[in-house]
């Protein structure tokens, strides 16, 4: 089951859907280099991504 309302172009993501949907159960994102805020999208990370297997 896709997450409402959370879009994903990374199609070679485990959890990419057609549709550019996610179907991942949550998602965790962090800032880059181990801070705790962010000025932009740019500074944070998906670390849910998961490549899909060969």
């Amino acid at each position: 089951m896709a997450l409402p309302g959370v879009r994903c172009e990374v199609s070679n993501c485990k959890y990419w859907q057609q549709g550019e949907h996610c179907n991942a159960v949550d998602i965790e994102v962090k800032v880059d280099q181990g801070q705790s805020n962010a000025r932009t999208s740019d500074q944070t990370n998906c670390h849910t991504f998961m490549p899909q297997s060969s």
